[in-house]
């Protein structure tokens, strides 16, 4: 027994090494056989077959894209879906009355004719992989014009789509890999007919609201359940009350054995982008010019809200979804760029780049990869800038200014009129009428008013003097804002409102004479006049260079490296282990229920919990999901996630679910750049929370009796 315990250690530390190792995204048709024994040496039980087989039943079939932009799991033969919170989150708000506040109090359907339809709503299966880069490549040479070349893409795409091979119900869709070295086609179906089964209440599922976001130590249950519809014969069908649900052998066995660090799990999902093969240059260049103009801009709108939320309650109402968009990203752009710094990462490229012209030399391989690095370092010098003044004018003129961002709708309209005539411009009249009163719903004038002044001022000082209009370097910004704010029609409703049922002339000659939109004007026609073009011309020069590095890569590399995510089915694993952020501080890997009362403030935005979860915490009352007297909560884990994996399903080595991934840690951040193990962690809520709350909380035994639960 004695000699047992460092022997287990050292496993162990070969194991996390290992994992630590082999976390990339991976197609889930070119799993190989030295991936397989890797997660084999770290646990799994997995064969190729069983994770992905378009030919029989395997864990691809229980996978959906969640309505576009998020991940979600079937996990019962009537086609119960799991994803998180937060991705249906506008759907349970849709749902939401002053009498039935289901983002309050939460949502339990007790039987199938109370689950609610969504309409719009979709998910997608991915039947079916297959490379198609001979097909979709026919044609293309490397030194033709960029533009030619796309076109001949997309019409190779375009014939490949009416010929390949699927049934009717189904579609396809083809995707650049590898910088557009290699393409994929995917089988889909879409099923249209998705409904709300249940969702906790948001002190539940959106606990620690944004002070937690991308943090660790998280207690958020972030999940929901919904349900697909079939028509009788099992197939994609619009939403009908007389659509059934979807029936299926493919769904995951869920496992409430208990969660240990050191264990092996599986994120299956749709990850959205990821760039770690991007240059030094580009990675410095995003971190110490482009993060920090976006970030400055941020905190300045974040500053102005802030202080107008600390003074009034209703305009705290009104501005807290706003602030929680405008600071999810500022936090993930700080986060980002101190991951960067903190790891290396720039300095771990330029090694990389060095290494690269070795191999190009060793292996002979075409030469002018030999001066491709100084190719980038004048393309990202051209490109600072330009990048610049887009993403000032995006963060300033579009996002954070809702006065701003209603002058584009009216933009789009005059040109739709100049271009299409007076049918299309009725039409799109119409369709957008309806978002104006939305726009006003949580809207102050005098916040709107300070956030006007304080960005337009930021915007006029930095904004690179190429592309900005010379009207705005002498402007009273303080005058401007009470002529636009007391006399434009973007700051009214009511007459905003009106002004979409106006007939083109008249629509024309009241835009005229408004401050308010000649003044966004100048701001849009400054964008596609002279930022637009700009950036689009640069950017077809640095593609055309990315693609020809990644092309040197893959033959520099005695194998094939992983793809970017680009929003297509991957996989990725590794263990369940925590890190170490900073010196002195050591997070382990697994939250509990203990820690949610730790954080829990009464009547708080963020952190304030039901009584009936207070009083099911106070019983101990945790089983059959933990017989320890802990119930845990959330965990972490070493794959490689990135946004789109939310919802995903955590999957054990037998192939069984064990959590939801919802987040990544702030450390880590830059794994869409640069994936480090030592510090990148994905978040995942526990199933055996999920469980618990659907039971002993939402009293909902049906769901529960409906699963198949692994004990």
């Amino acid at each position: 027994m004695i000699m047992k315990k460092p022997l287990i250690i050292l496993v162990l530390f070969i194991i996390q090494t290992i994992a630590a190792q082999n976390s990339r995204m991976l197609i889930p048709s070119e799993i190989s056989r030295n991936v397989i024994y890797e997660m084999q040496e770290m646990g799994a039980q997995l064969t190729a077959d069983d994770i992905y087989n378009p030919n029989q039943t395997s864990l691809n079939d229980a996978v959906i894209q969640f309505n576009g932009g998020c991940t979600g799991e079937i996990v019962s033969p009537k086609g119960l879906i799991l994803t998180n919170h937060h991705c249906g989150y506008g759907a349970i708000q849709s749902h939401s009355t002053f009498e039935h506040n289901y983002v309050q109090d939460g949502f339990w359907a007790q039987n199938f004719e109370q689950e609610l339809p969504n309409p719009g709503m979709y998910v997608t299966f991915v039947r079916k992989i297959t490379e198609v880069t001979k097909q979709i490549l026919n044609g293309i040479t490397d030194d033709m014009d960029e533009n030619i070349k796309q076109s001949i893409i997309q019409k190779n795409i375009n014939q490949l789509k009416k010929t390949f091979p699927k049934k009717e119900w189904q579609d396809l869709s083809v995707k650049a890999f590898y910088d557009g070295n290699k393409y994929y086609a995917f089988v889909e179906e879409n099923y249209k007919d998705i409904r709300l089964v249940a969702a906790p209440p948001a002190s539940i599922g959106k606990f620690g609201a944004d002070t937690d976001n991308w943090m660790w130590p998280r207690h958020t249950g972030d999940f929901s359940i919904f349900r697909i519809y079939a028509d009788k014969n099992n197939r994609p069908a619009e939403y009908s009350p007389d659509n059934v649900p979807y029936q299926t052998d493919a769904y995951f066995k869920i496992s409430i054995k208990p969660t240990r660090p050191g264990s092996f799990f599986m994120i299956y999902g749709f990850p959205g982008r990821t760039q770690e093969y991007l240059p030094a240059v580009a990675v410095e260049q995003k971190v110490n010019i482009i993060n920090p103009a976006r970030i400055h801009t941020r905190e300045i709108a974040l500053n102005v809200m802030k202080n107008f939320m600390s003074k009034n309650d209703t305009i705290k109402l009104q501005y807290t979804a706003k602030f929680a968009r405008i600071a999810n990203y500022w936090k993930k752009w700080k986060g980002e760029s101190q991951g960067i710094n903190k790891t290396k990462a720039i300095k771990k490229k330029k090694e990389f780049e060095q290494y690269f012209l070795s191999q190009v030399k060793e292996k002979n391989l075409d030469p002018s990869y030999l001066t491709i690095f100084d190719t980038f370092d004048d393309l990202y010098q051209k490109n600072k800038d330009i990048e610049l003044a887009r993403n000032y004018f995006i963060e300033i003129a579009y996002l954070n200014n809702d006065l701003l961002s209603r002058a584009f709708n009216l933009y789009n309209l005059q040109d739709i009129y100049e271009h299409k005539g007076k049918e299309a411009f009725k039409k799109q009249a119409e369709d957008l009428a309806p978002n104006v009163a939305q726009s006003f719903k949580n809207y102050n004038e005098q916040v709107d008013k300070e956030l006007f002044k304080k960005l337009m001022q930021l915007y006029i000082d930095n904004m690179p003097r190429k592309y900005i209009n010379e009207q705005l370097l002498n402007i009273d910004l303080n005058k401007l804002a009470d002529e636009i704010y007391d006399n434009s029609v973007l700051n009214n409703r009511e007459n905003l409102e009106k002004l979409y049922h106006k007939n083109p002339k008249k629509f024309n000659k009241i835009l005229q004479e408004d401050p308010g939109y000649q003044f966004a004007k100048i701001l849009i026609n400054d964008y596609y006049n002279k930022i637009a073009p700009d950036y689009k011309y640069i950017r077809n020069q640095i593609n055309k260079v990315q693609r020809k590095y990644m092309k040197g890569i893959i033959q520099a590399m005695d194998k094939l490296p992983y793809p970017d995510a680009n929003g297509t089915l991957r996989i990725s694993y590794g263990i369940i282990k925590g890190y170490q952020p900073r010196d002195a501080v050591l997070y382990y890997p697994i939250s509990h229920l203990q820690g949610v009362m730790e954080k829990y403030i009464p009547n708080d935005y963020e952190f304030d919990v039901p009584d009936k979860l207070i009083k099911l915490y106070e019983q101990k009352d945790y089983a059959p999901y933990s017989n320890t007297g802990f119930m845990p909560v959330n965990f972490l884990g070493t794959a490689h996630t990135t946004g789109g994996n939310s919802g995903s399903p955590a999957i054990n080595k037998e192939g069984e679910l064990i959590g939801i991934n919802f987040d990544r840690v702030w450390e880590g951040t830059m794994s869409d750049l640069y994936y480090d193990q030592k510090i990148s962690r994905n978040i995942m809520v526990d199933i055996k929370y999920v469980l618990f709350i659907i039971d002993k909380y939402g009293n909902n035994k049906r769901l529960i009796e409906e699963m198949t639960i692994i004990k």
